[in-house]
């Protein structure tokens, strides 16, 4: 499955990858060397630590170069587009309110900041849609809220 990313979410986990794979690497094999010093390994919590410190980071790396491996850049191309897709700002109205929000990849989404995921509920729903159209969809609360589309750059 792709990972939609911006050019420059993909720059900064590869600096992240950079980072955990050279420095948290090292500074965790210093914890491991340090807390083995300590004697019986049974009874070592300084050990536990390190090693609970270790599989996480381990699996942050995974995590991360699995998103790298799949990443999809998004791209911006100017102009008004006839539907919207990822990478879309959009102008809708509801309620009479002017709203404007950018269709992201789920790791840059910031609903706060009407950065909302192409996997969220209303991503999904204003995909493919045209200008002019109605969408509707279900808020968590079992509310339906309607939002017409007015503009797709």
């Amino acid at each position: 499955m792709p990972h939609y990313l911006s050019k420059e979410r993909l720059e900064e986990l590869k600096e992240e990858l950079n980072r955990l794979k050279k420095d948290e690497t090292f500074e965790i094999a210093e914890r491991l060397k340090k807390a083995k010093e300590f004697g019986d390994l049974s009874e070592n919590s300084e050990y536990s630590e390190a090693k609970e410190a270790q599989a996480k980071l381990e699996a942050r790396i995974f995590e991360v170069e699995d998103v790298i491996r799949n990443a999809e850049i998004i791209k911006k191309s100017p102009g008004k587009k006839s539907a919207v897709h990822i990478g879309s700002t959009i102008a809708v109205s509801k309620n009479g309110e002017a709203i404007k929000y950018t269709i992201v990849g789920s790791m840059e989404a910031k609903p706060e900041s009407n950065l909302i995921s192409n996997e969220s509920p209303l991503g999904r729903a204003f995909l493919g849609k045209k200008i002019g159209e109605i969408v509707e969809t279900i808020l968590p609360n079992g509310k339906a809220v309607r939002y017409k589309i007015l503009d797709i750059e």
